[in-house]
């Protein structure tokens, strides 16, 4: 049974910083494409961030380029997301996924994720 795990959250005033960490049981995050989606309650979810299976490629929404980082650890089998630069309209649930296909590079479609996290809270307050 596979389970993804995400830790980090918590309260952070605008300008601060987070990192978040997603680790799995079940499959191993460096054979994925492994994705970072948000989402505001009433609202769709997005993406965030991701990186492809070899971990050569990440891609970014918009709105978090420059300030967030997606990156792997392959010792741990773990992915995170550092937060830097955090702004009010970043305050969400942000949930980790798993995208097995195994095509060599990321696409950013929740359709194509099938395994998420039950995510974690960020607030950020200005």
């Amino acid at each position: 049974q596979v389970q993804l795990v995400e830790s980090g959250g918590g309260l952070v005033q605008a300008g601060g910083s987070l990192r978040l960490s997603c680790a799995a049981s079940g499959l191993t995050i460096r054979s994925n494409h492994m994705g970072w989606f948000r989402q505001v309650q009433g609202k769709e979810r997005e993406f965030v961030a991701g990186i492809s299976r070899g971990g050569g490629s990440t891609d970014y929404a918009d709105s978090v380029k420059g300030r967030f980082t997606i990156s792997r650890d392959n010792a741990k089998d773990t992915v995170s997301l550092q937060m830097n630069s955090l702004k009010p309209e970043d305050t969400a649930v942000y949930y980790c996924a798993a995208d097995l296909h195994t095509r060599w590079y990321f696409k950013a479609e929740l359709s194509q994720f099938a395994y998420w996290g039950q995510g974690t809270q960020v607030t950020v307050f200005s």
